[in-house]
């Protein structure tokens, strides 16, 4: 399986008052995560936007392992998760340089028309992400 880490800068108003991350910043740790591996696969998501659709959150759930603080060194490993050919869930890891795992998390997501929000194929619209994302998902040998 295809996995990407992106590093974080962990930023200073991105904690609270107990001096660690604020919960609400893993999700844009994982948008991060997700658009490095996009990227990764040879794809942009501003290519597909101006193909008139959009990729909305369907869910999100995320379980907290470890605190990360100001000046920690951390990464996100991102992969995917599932595929059906119309929604695809994104796995994520948010760990220190040493291995350890602060944050895990999923997203799930699919493809709508920008216009009316009508759910649009991966499978038949967009054949080149739907080969990407199944290969993306096989084991590595």
């Amino acid at each position: 399986m295809k996995v990407v880490e992106t590093p974080i800068q962990v930023r200073y108003q991105e904690t609270d008052m107990m001096g660690v991350v604020y919960h609400a910043n893993y999700l844009v740790w994982f948008e991060i995560g997700r658009t490095s591996f996009i990227e990764n696969l040879g794809f942009k998501y501003s290519e597909i936007e101006k193909q008139g659709v959009v990729s909305p959150v369907i869910d999100a759930q995320m379980s907290f392992k470890k605190p990360v603080k100001y000046g920690d060194d951390v990464h996100v490993r991102t992969w995917v998760e599932s595929y059906d050919g119309l929604r695809v869930s994104y796995g994520y890891e948010v760990a220190f340089r040493n291995g350890d795992v602060a944050v895990t998390g999923v997203t799930k997501h699919v493809i709508v028309k920008k216009d009316n929000f009508k759910p649009v194929s991966i499978r038949r619209s967009f054949p080149e992400w739907h080969e990407a994302y199944l290969a993306a998902m096989e084991p590595e040998s």
